[in-house]
């Protein structure tokens, strides 16, 4: 096992005194104060490759193996650093020296472990999988040492690989049952127990049962997947071959679909209470639902909650909110107050990181961030700097800025939920069905009517496709 991401980046870049022990042999890397800036891309593929008396620091793995396929495909990686590792120990020649592999073994295969550790969905591809067997095969013929450590290795990205396509199945799955349940409820709406206080009446537990969604959800999430969403076809490339095979998951995507339906699933149960005491009930609830969320460090969650209060349907209903005491809510719309680039929120992840980091318990360590709000800061990132430079180098320092801000991300998604799970909760949060903005602005004009001309036109042009 490769240690925690936690203190990987806590020096800004990659210090050459600290970490390098041979000198750039192949040239071609740039350095300032002892930080790498830049190089070639052959250098960068060079300076991964480990040799009897070097091994590249972890920071530089997790940077370089996450920023490559903006330039080249995984596997096109591997088969490089396959080659490079064979040829230069000499790893195919007839009656190999065992020595020589028992000297260059065991770091052949930490840096091999490390890649199928930490970005295992790289090898759904076969040919990462056909060049990692090869090479793997070549080191295991010295020892019978190495044999069961290469045995451990591919065991445990199988296993890995595994999981996730049972993942994948179960999101399939809950998303098959969720859409046959809205079926269901737009014909006979009286037969679905449509009413979360009903399944759940403690906020606090609701909001444990969230975070295990959002742990689970986040814990999926390869860091390339944060690059992928990025790639674009590199201009020194001369391949004219599709880039979109590069894409082996969607786990980011569906995480983002969860908030979005958690955000649906708040206005849906508002929007739905004829009563307008009820509908001012349940608001209270997921105010409360929404706070504790705040203090586990799920933001996340909360502000998904916010999201779905804040939609116009919900946020129409003036004669509910008058019967709603605000005051708790007005503070949590503070903490996630858009203005001045989220500063309240950055402020208060900042809080939850350290106290997740001095964290003696589980409980403490969780942090689950604002996922769009990191998509985009990564976003942006990857906009304002070019990933070469003008003489054709990798822009590397702008990839120790991006690998900082996954590798904390790699951080949090690693903690186990230390709440006890309640399936009841769970299977209603996943598949319960949620209301489509017209259903929901239908729900909302019936609760209360339309108030000015283009509400009643809307609610008139609504009732009639709903009778169609």
């Amino acid at each position: 096992q490769t240690p925690p991401f936690a203190a990987m980046f806590e020096s800004s870049g990659y210090n050459r005194i600290l970490y390098q022990s041979k000198e750039d042999s192949c040239g071609g890397l740039y350095y300032h104060d002892n930080h790498l800036l830049s190089g070639s891309l052959e250098a960068l593929i060079q300076h991964l490759v480990p040799s009897v008396d070097y091994y590249p620091d972890r920071t530089y793995i997790f940077t370089f193996l996450l920023s490559s396929r903006l330039f080249m495909h995984p596997y096109e990686l591997m088969a490089k650093v396959c080659h490079l590792c064979i040829e230069q120990q000499r790893l195919s020649e007839l009656g190999l020296d065992k020595n020589r592999i028992r000297k260059i073994a065991p770091k052949i295969l930490q840096l091999l472990t490390e890649w199928t550790e930490t970005f295992p969905y790289d090898f759904r591809d076969e040919r990462m999988m056909s060049n990692l067997r090869e090479l793997a095969q070549r080191i295991a013929s010295g020892d019978e040492m190495y044999r069961k450590n290469v045995q451990q290795l591919l065991q445990n990205l199988i296993r890995k690989l595994a999981t996730v396509s049972q993942y994948e199945e179960v999101l399939a799955k809950i998303n098959a049952v969720s859409t046959d349940r809205l079926t269901v409820l737009k014909t006979k709406p009286q037969s679905i127990q449509r009413d979360i206080i009903t399944v759940c009446n403690d906020p606090y537990t609701l909001a444990q049962q969230l975070t295990h969604i959002e742990l689970e959800r986040l814990n999926y999430i390869g860091p390339e997947e944060f690059v992928q969403a990025f790639v674009q076809k590199d201009p020194l490339d001369n391949d004219k071959s599709c880039f979109g095979d590069r894409k082996k998951t969607r786990n980011l995507e569906a995480y983002v679909e969860w908030f979005n339906r958690l955000s649906y699933l708040v206005a849906t149960e508002i929007c739905m209470p004829v009563k307008k005491k009820q509908r001012a009930r349940v608001i209270e609830y997921f105010i409360d639902v929404a706070r504790e969320c705040f203090n586990i460090g799920n933001f996340n969650s909360l502000m998904a909650i916010i999201s779905g209060m804040n939609m116009s349907p919900v946020s129409r209903l003036k004669k509910t909110w008058a019967k709603v005491k605000t005051a708790k809510f007005d503070i949590l719309e503070h903490q996630m107050d858009p203005s001045s680039n989220f500063y309240n929120y950055r402020t208060a992840l900042r809080g939850a990181t350290q106290r997740s980091l001095t964290a003696h318990s589980n409980r403490e360590k969780i942090v689950i961030p604002f996922f769009s709000l990191l998509i985009k800061d990564i976003y942006f990132l990857n906009e304002g700097c070019a990933n070469r430079l003008p003489n054709g180098h990798v822009n590397f320092e702008k990839f120790w800025e991006l690998a900082k801000q996954v590798s904390e991300f790699m951080t949090w998604k690693q903690v186990e939920c230390p709440f006890e799970r309640d399936r009841k909760i769970l299977q209603y949060l996943l598949t319960v069905p949620v209301f489509s903005d017209d259903a929901l602005y239908l729900a909302s004009y019936e609760s209360e009517s339309p108030e000015n001309h283009i509400e009643k036109d809307r609610w008139k042009t609504l009732r009639f496709v709903s009778e169609v």
